[in-house]
């Protein structure tokens, strides 16, 4: 994915992010969304679940009207959803891997 293509990276992001913004802010309402992530010292919340706000934010943005730093944040969410996609458990319907995903826009179960 070039860096400086922003339609390339919109074509990767829409590739990874399987949820809707809907999706994704009703789980990041859940227990479960909360539990899983790395937290910053005396962060609020994940980095993840931070990350899953700025991705719903970013899918209800008209494609003009994104930002730069909307982009980079798309290129970030593929490179993390690559990068745990490898990395599948023996179960994912029940793990925190799941879970994790599902903060960056990803539910790893719609493709099964």
């Amino acid at each position: 994915m070039p860096l400086d293509d922003p339609q390339a990276i919109a074509r990767a992001f829409a590739d990874a992010v399987n949820m809707t913004a809907d999706e994704i802010d009703a789980w990041l309402e859940t227990p479960e969304s909360r539990k899983v992530g790395f937290r910053r010292e005396g962060a609020a919340e994940s980095v993840g679940h931070a990350s899953g706000r700025r991705i719903a934010a970013i899918l209800r943005t008209p494609e003009p009207e994104r930002t730069a730093e909307d982009y980079a944040h798309m290129r970030k969410v593929v490179g993390f959803v690559r990068r745990h996609r490898a990395q599948e458990p023996a179960n994912p319907v029940t793990s925190r891997w799941r879970w994790s995903l599902m903060n960056w826009g990803c539910d790893p179960l719609k493709d099964i």
